[in-house]
């Protein structure tokens, strides 16, 4: 059986209209999931699962290193944050899942929830499908004693995850899945996004996030993005993107702090808040920091800061139950 390619063909059969960017979009996966695999092969943080879905071999500039690592760990205090807070009575939805491993990194921690969903390109979950299907030790984890694991070319089924391929502009096809996925909109839900919405058209942004306001009753959403991009370095940072096929469609989102809270407020969330990475790394241990820090020397911090300054976090909620997650440092 041969892997799914990295390009389009049948697994794009969906009812959505194929954007012409969206190809360089799902290139994106593979750029992200490199440099996450290459961090954590020089000791950043452990993940003893990425290496199923990568091979990387190229090493990284130090400072996209580090920058990886506060992305990594920031997502993950929220999300350590919103499992204790529900005591594992909870969902995660992560939106453009790409190659992520954080069920598969949860199943070895005392965290449990009850259900997990990842969504992204039809072309992104057939390779995922692929990868978890010819690995025992990623089946392993999903299976249980009491379930089974159904595969189709681009979705996956388990007893407590659902892996699917959906175009998210598509609501209609969205909600499909998710009740494929037993979903239960009553359930206290937290969502994941990396460098997602930013490629989604603004309307069709905006109708999603209204959309998940009216369905879940209880819900945090963990967003990590560029922010700042009305800058010289943001400019750069723009061409770079566009130079390979990716139109920033949701970049007016993204211009401030300010921007990106208000896209959730706009749409019915009850409250957000944002940092930028600057104020996120520093938010992790002293300790962690002073480890990572050991691992490669920096030329010099100017870089690292404006990436930093040029990459944010932002937490929304609906309710009230939530309004109190932030980024603050928690012992697990």
């Amino acid at each position: 059986m041969e892997p799914p390619s990295a390009g389009g063909g049948a697994a794009h059969n969906t009812t959505h209209k194929f954007h012409p960017c969206d190809e360089a979009v799902i290139a994106t996966n593979d750029d992200a999931s490199d440099c996450k695999r290459g961090a954590v092969r020089l000791g950043y943080w452990k993940d003893d699962y990425i290496g199923y879905f990568v091979r990387n071999q190229e090493r990284k500039a130090p400072e996209i290193n580090r920058g990886y690592f506060a992305r990594v760990k920031g997502v993950e205090m929220c999300v350590e944050k919103f499992l204790k807070k529900t005591a594992g009575n909870c969902q995660i939805i992560n939106l453009g899942c790409g190659f992520d491993t954080l069920y598969f990194r949860l199943r070895d921690t005392a965290h449990q929830v009850k259900n997990f969903i990842e969504l992204d390109f039809p072309t992104v979950t057939a390779r995922k499908c692929y990868t978890i299907k010819r690995n025992k030790a990623l089946l392993a984890k999903i299976n249980d004693e009491d379930g089974e694991v159904r595969l189709s070319p681009t979705d996956l089924h388990g007893p407590n995850y659902h892996l699917m391929g959906v175009d998210l502009r598509n609501l209609d096809e969205v909600d499909n899945k998710l009740q494929q996925a037993e979903v239960d909109y009553t359930l206290p839900t937290i969502f994941l996004a990396e460098c997602v919405l930013v490629y989604i058209e603004a309307q069709n942004c905006k109708n999603l996030l209204k959309w998940i306001a009216q369905k879940f009753q209880a819900a945090v959403f963990v967003n990590y993005e560029q922010v700042n991009m009305n800058d010289r370095f943001g400019d750069v940072m723009l061409n770079n993107l566009r130079s390979r096929g990716c139109s920033l469609a949701g970049v007016e989102s993204c211009l401030s702090l300010e921007t990106q809270t208000n896209r959730f407020k706009d749409c019915g969330w009850s409250g957000a808040r944002a940092w930028d990475m600057v104020q996120v790394y520093d938010s992790i241990s002293s300790s962690e920091r002073q480890r990572i820090e050991r691992l490669e020397m920096l030329d010099e911090g100017e870089l690292l800061l404006q990436l930093f300054q040029h990459y944010c976090l932002v937490v929304a909620w609906l309710g009230v139950a939530f309004q109190d997650l932030d980024i603050t440092c928690v012992q697990v």
